[in-house]
């Protein structure tokens, strides 16, 4: 024996103490690891209900993100932690920084932050564009060791090692990526990826709710000036509508604003300097209103206020006063002072009403009847108003149906020569012949046809009929001399691209010789745009037709474009003659418009000559011809026809009572 007692139940005992044991620490590892999984799982439910939890609450989707990208970096101990938000150029997305970052050491990180803000990830691009393609995460394990990583200097510079990047996804759509870095190399962390993805999830919806609510806002409000639109504006006066008629003493008033001039600001300098003026102007208005009214944006120049719950009802007369004044001061636009001003229309609740729209239109109603007084003022709406408003869309239709029924004729009104007292031309005129016998003026219908646009096919008409009509005198009264035919031509027609071709092809449509046409415009549409103006003119002299300047002396009067513009003609105006035997300052004017013209080459004639006394005063100054009812009314082509064919003695130069010439004609 060898001295060593060998007890074979001993040794059985041993053995299976030494199974318990290991037995037994394995079983604490196992606990131990479980302990640590649910320690890292109630981790990772705190960060997701954390980042859950502030992005409800963010005011913004920069909230959210921030919050997030602190949170992540805390729980990781990541060294930077940053956020890029997608963006489209060209229709192509891109990302750029969002400037949102999380870092200790801004030192250390400085110059890595500038270079990641100046740069732009398109699609496949560096690091965060590889995920804006792939809608996937990516890592970069050591950022030493991956050429394709862009910033690898800068990031060397700041001991970044490992990089990686997630995205935040609004469905399958990319709306952002986050991105961190850490200064150890670091391998792809599979619980990570997939806990970021639930992050990014999370963050995606944050920005389809906040995108969701700007498309709400957007819906009603102006893009422009954030102010309320028409339709929010529209909602907000139904419910004060509703509320007067349930309760009437919650009085209330509408205001309807429309800028002067402002399409001069946008033709001039530009429509951003009109947006910046649109902007600037809402402010203005703004200031003068409680938070409890409505200022809305209609759209252009156009302006509402709701002033809700009035106790006095002289108060929006008031607000209005207020709102001329705060647009008096000029308006600093790029560096140029701009004035500008309005005119208000005001409709108050208590003339009763069952509508939003029919109160806003009573008080566009006012506002164009403030317009049509001058600008720069307010009106209050009464039932007139609309009786006015109702007529003007009666007459409207009733040139519609005119033009088709061919209703318009034109009259002639003689041009004398003063000197000789010959007829040398006609005036054309038009006027409408209502079925049943009445001749409707141009005053009655004129300003109407402007403002629809009627006035360009009727003026055609009124050219084309003028010189086909003084074409055929031409050749049915070979004896006369070749009769002149002076038409006005309209704002709206000269301001026409192809004026100068249709006035072409009419001359050679009717045959009438060119110099024989001589066509009318007025100071204040040869003013509008002085260099088309200069253009159109030289092309008309070149078809050989003459231009005449109406109602010389009542517009621009400026010597610079008499020099400018290719001129043959003034007409001076009625208004100097009918003060001409009274007035001397009436007569200054003439004698001067009269020099003037000698001066320039232009010959003259004086319109309103009514009274032997005007022509007398007329010839003595030299004027070259006249046109009034002294010599004729305008006559229908019937009767000018028998006035040619009878060839009085000159008109006005006979001892003859020019009525004569007047009342059987009338």
């Amino acid at each position: 024996m060898d001295g060593i007692s060998r007890d074979p139940e001993a040794d059985k005992l041993r053995r299976r103490l030494q199974r318990e044991h290991q037995a037994r620490l394995e079983a604490e590892q196992i606990a131990e690891h479980g302990l640590r999984e649910l320690y890292e799982k109630q981790l990772q439910l705190q960060l997701l209900e954390s980042i859950a939890d502030a992005a409800n609450g963010a005011a913004t989707v920069a909230d959210g993100l921030s919050f997030t990208v602190s949170s992540v970096c805390q729980y990781t101990g990541w060294q930077i932690g940053h956020a890029y938000l997608t963006g489209h150029v060209e229709g192509e997305a891109r990302l750029r920084s969002a400037a949102i970052w999380h870092y200790a050491d801004e030192q250390r990180f400085h110059h890595f932050r500038q270079v990641t803000e100046a740069m732009e990830f398109p699609p496949g691009f560096g690091l965060p564009g590889r995920v804006l393609s792939s809608g996937t995460p990516a890592w970069i394990a050591d950022i030493s060791q991956a050429p394709e990583f862009c910033r690898v200097d800068a990031a060397g510079e700041a001991g970044l090692r490992a990089a990686a990047a997630f995205p935040v996804l609004a469905g399958s759509e990319v709306v952002g990526v986050l991105e961190f870095f850490a200064n150890c190399v670091l391998e792809p962390d599979e619980t990570l990826l997939h806990l970021m993805a639930q992050i990014g999830v999370q963050m995606g919806r944050v920005v389809e709710r906040k995108r969701a609510e700007e498309q709400l806002i957007d819906a009603f409000h102006d893009p422009l000036t954030g102010l309320p639109n028409r339709a929010l504006f529209s909602d907000r006066l139904s419910r004060a509508v509703a509320r007067c008629n349930r309760h009437r003493e919650a009085a209330f008033a509408v205001l309807f604003i429309d800028l002067d001039r402002f399409k001069l600001v946008n033709d001039s300098l530009g429509h951003l300097a009109g947006d910046l003026l649109i902007i600037q102007v809402a402010t203005r208005l703004g200031g003068c209103l409680r938070q409890t009214d409505t200022l809305a944006r209609m759209g252009g120049d156009e302006f509402t206020i709701l002033l809700d719950c009035i106790g006095n009802p002289e108060a929006p007369v008031r607000v209005a006063e207020r709102l001329l004044e705060s647009l008096e001061p000029p308006f600093l636009i790029n560096g140029e002072q701009l004035y500008i001003s309005a005119s208000i229309g005001i409709a108050p609740s208590e003339l009763g009403y069952e509508s939003a729209e029919e109160i806003l239109r009573h008080a566009d109603l006012a506002m164009y009847r403030a317009k049509t007084l001058g600008k720069h003022r307010f009106e209050l709406f009464d039932h007139s108003l609309h009786e006015l408003a109702v007529g003007r869309l009666t007459l409207e239709t009733r040139l519609r149906n005119a033009l088709q029924n061919g209703e318009f004729v034109v009259h002639y009104q003689p041009i004398v020569d003063i000197s000789s007292g010959e007829m040398v031309g006609v005036e054309a005129l038009v006027r409408w012949q209502v079925p049943g016998g009445e001749l409707i003026y141009p005053g009655d219908f004129i300003q109407v046809a402007e403002d629809t646009g009627l006035i360009l096919p009727l003026g055609l008409w009124v050219l084309r009929e003028a010189c086909r009509r003084v074409a055929r005198w031409h050749h049915e009264l070979p004896g006369q001399l070749p009769l002149t035919v002076s038409i006005n031509l309209s704002a709206r027609q000269f301001a026409q691209h192809d004026l100068v071709p249709q006035v072409g092809a009419i001359i050679a449509e009717t045959g009438i010789p060119a110099g024989c046409v001589h066509l009318e415009i007025t100071e204040s549409v040869s003013m509008a745009d002085s260099e088309r103006t200069i253009i159109v003119l030289q092309q008309l002299h070149d078809l050989g037709v003459r231009i005449s300047i109406d109602d010389f002396g009542t517009g621009y009067s400026s010597l610079s474009y008499l020099h400018r513009f290719r001129l043959d003609v003034l007409k001076i105006d009625r208004s100097f003659m009918i003060q001409l035997d009274q007035c001397p300052e009436a007569l200054q004017i003439v004698q001067t418009i009269l020099s003037l013209a000698r001066n320039l080459g232009l010959e003259v004639v004086a319109e309103g000559v009514e009274t032997q006394r005007h022509l007398m005063i007329l010839k003595s100054l030299g004027c070259d011809f006249g046109q009034g009812y002294y010599f004729a009314r305008p006559l229908p082509e019937s009767a000018l026809i028998a006035l040619l064919r009878e060839r009085p003695p000159p008109l006005g130069h006979t001892g003859t009572d020019p009525e004569v010439f007047v009342t059987p004609l009338a």
